[in-house]
């Protein structure tokens, strides 16, 4: 079942970061499990919203198929 979150932090260099949902613990988020938007990067943005498959790992959950669904509004966005 899909949970949603929003993404925390997510280092590029490092190619992992956190997600948190409301009620859970922070989740994992691996590079390698964000799917490509057709940018052919695979990062994500600190307060992007997301959905993904929660999966118990080792070291507790992880965030698995990660797509993106709403970007953060930027400060450009609010210029009228």
């Amino acid at each position: 079942m899909p949970v949603r979150g929003t993404v925390k932090w997510f280092s590029s260099e490092k190619g992992y970061g956190f997600i948190t949902c409301e009620g859970r613990d922070e989740v994992f988020a691996h590079y390698s499990e964000i799917v490509d938007d057709g940018t052919g990067f695979r990062f994500l943005e600190r307060g992007t919203e997301v959905e993904f498959e929660l999966v118990e790992g080792e070291r507790g959950p992880r965030a698995r198929h990660i797509v993106k669904l709403k970007a953060p509004e930027t400060e450009d966005q609010h210029e009228t």
